[in-house]
């Protein structure tokens, strides 16, 4: 009989998609979709990311600790430390009641109850790190974990680097030059083979700073017949990006409000995004140059430490999000636009992928539960 093996986190599609991820490849590597749970977060995104998956997904009451003293925020955090004691219980019951070969966790708040349950009941823990600097449960969890599987070296006896996992959607995307002609064909309207394509995405909800710039270059670039721009907007600016648009009379620029990426990654030529773990890891496996503005007031910092690892590679260029404007995002993509430019920026970006993250992941969970062939 195979025991059970739990996959938890989330509360962000950064920590979601990574888990699907790694369930996928569980079930690819001969785990029974029944025999793995995903626990998550009722606030999240969870219901609506994995409801089409065979795998169970249990979801936990409780939201994130916000970093500050103001009334409302205080307020706020003691309902949230309310719901985490309420997740934690439940979390202590289903796990108790699973009895996991290991519990996989991949950070954010709805991680918190499952890795310390799986503590408590002494359940093997193995931490999957998505970003440079581990999130505020991880660091806690640590100590407890078999094994850390890191997207970022270096490594030591406990840890091993895989990079983080990404779905067969993204991973299935042809970056080769006919493939991605084809794909420019098949668009509605098609995008002309001479075109340059850039694609911005800031996120589902989409990030101000980033759709104000990129508004502001659709303008500069206007009259340009060399360029395709398509930027994904997020749900929570659509409009007032639409109200926004330049009048074009050569640049093909299109205002989307949310996508999804795998599509559009296979007709980019360059990217601007923020620099979350499983957005970086999307494009240095794909080998996509990119602008990255991380968000600022991260936990840690750990956007900009993501964005880093690949800029210092010159996979990428860093752009502040206080600099980023549409002189700036031109100058940028000019820059990685450039013949020699992109063919370098390339190679460097491909260079950091982990194509094969989610499967390194599953082995070593595999082998800390015992299941291994």
């Amino acid at each position: 009989m195979v025991r059970p093996i739990v996959v938890t986190g989330g509360g962000t599609g950064g920590h979601i998609f990574p888990m699907r991820a790694i369930g996928e490849e569980l079930v690819a590597a001969g785990v029974p979709a029944t025999a793995i749970h995903y626990v998550g977060s009722r606030r999240g995104q969870e219901a609506a990311l994995l409801a089409d998956q065979p795998i169970d997904l249990t979801l936990l009451p409780g939201r994130g600790i916000r970093r500050s003293w103001r009334a409302r925020a205080v307020v706020q955090n003691l309902g949230a430390i309310v719901g985490l004691a309420i997740a934690f219980a439940v979390a202590f019951v289903r796990v108790g009641r699973w009895r996991p070969s290991v519990v996989v966790s991949v950070g954010g708040y709805a991680a918190a109850a499952v890795g310390a349950a799986a503590v408590l009941w002494r359940r093997p823990l193995v931490l999957v790190e998505l970003d440079a600097t581990p999130g505020a449960v991880h660091r806690v969890l640590a100590r407890f974990a078999r094994r850390r599987c890191l997207a970022y070296g270096p490594a030591d006896d406990s840890s091993v680097v895989t990079g983080v996992p990404l779905g067969r959607d993204v991973l299935a995307v042809d970056r080769g030059r006919e493939a991605r002609q084809r794909s420019r064909r098949a668009m509605e309207p098609p995008i002309d083979a001479g075109r340059a394509v850039v694609v911005v995405m800031s996120g589902s909800l989409g990030a101000t700073r980033v759709n104000d710039a990129v508004s502001d270059l659709a303008e500069r670039w206007s009259s340009r017949t060399d360029r395709a721009l398509i930027h994904v907007s997020g749900r929570r600016d659509a409009s007032r990006v639409l109200a926004r648009r330049p009048r074009t009379d050569g640049l093909d620029y299109r205002i989307i409000d949310f996508a999804t990426m795998a599509p559009l990654w296979s007709v980019a030529d360059v990217a601007v995004c923020r620099a979350g773990a499983t957005t970086v890891a999307e494009l240095t496996a794909l080998g996509i140059p990119s602008v990255l503005v991380p968000l600022p007031g991260a936990p840690g910092d750990h956007q900009t430490r993501n964005a880093r690892a690949v800029a210092d590679a010159g996979g990428a260029v860093l752009l502040a999000d206080e600099d980023c404007d549409g002189a700036s995002l031109e100058a940028a993509l000019d820059r990685l636009l450039a013949p020699e430019g992109l063919e370098a920026a390339t190679s460097a970006a491909r260079g950091l992928g982990h194509r094969d993250a989610a499967a390194a992941i599953t082995r070593v969970v595999l082998d800390v539960g015992g299941q291994a062939a």
